[in-house]
């Protein structure tokens, strides 16, 4: 399974890099349009611009690899592992710290109180 999702990473890896170069070299399709406003033969401002060349059929073909990849490695990561993938975090139940005092509880909602010595409170020295 790991050597599939390395041959998928690498399939992806190089369609993402062709169609980088691809769309890099073509021609734009706004670049004549100041060559229509007086100067120059544009065949239409925005117009059809006749067939699709090599380049932008290449660009489908490499867009379409990508996607298929993208969605390969999904497919093959979410089911790694078998029945041993379907217990998730939420599933475990959470550590409890068996050396944390009763009092040390946290209780949601609740207000701190600092606990003040019976000896001080009888003196009042705990309050001002």
């Amino acid at each position: 399974m790991q050597v599939l999702s390395n041959l998928i990473l690498v399939v992806q890896l190089l369609s993402a890099l062709a169609i980088i170069g691809l769309v890099l070299v073509q021609h734009g399709k706004g670049a004549d349009m100041g060559a229509s406003f007086g100067s120059g033969a544009s065949g239409s401002l925005f117009g059809a611009t006749g067939s699709a060349n090599f380049l932008s059929r290449s660009t489908a073909v490499c867009a379409t690899l990508f996607f298929a990849s993208t969605l390969s490695l999904a497919y093959v990561s979410n089911h790694r592992g078998g029945a041993a993938n379907e217990e998730t975090i939420l599933d475990r139940a959470a550590p409890v710290a068996a050396s944390a005092p009763a009092s040390a509880v946290v209780v949601p909602g609740a207000v701190p109180v600092l606990a003040v010595p019976a000896s001080a409170a009888a003196s009042g020295a705990g309050t001002k």
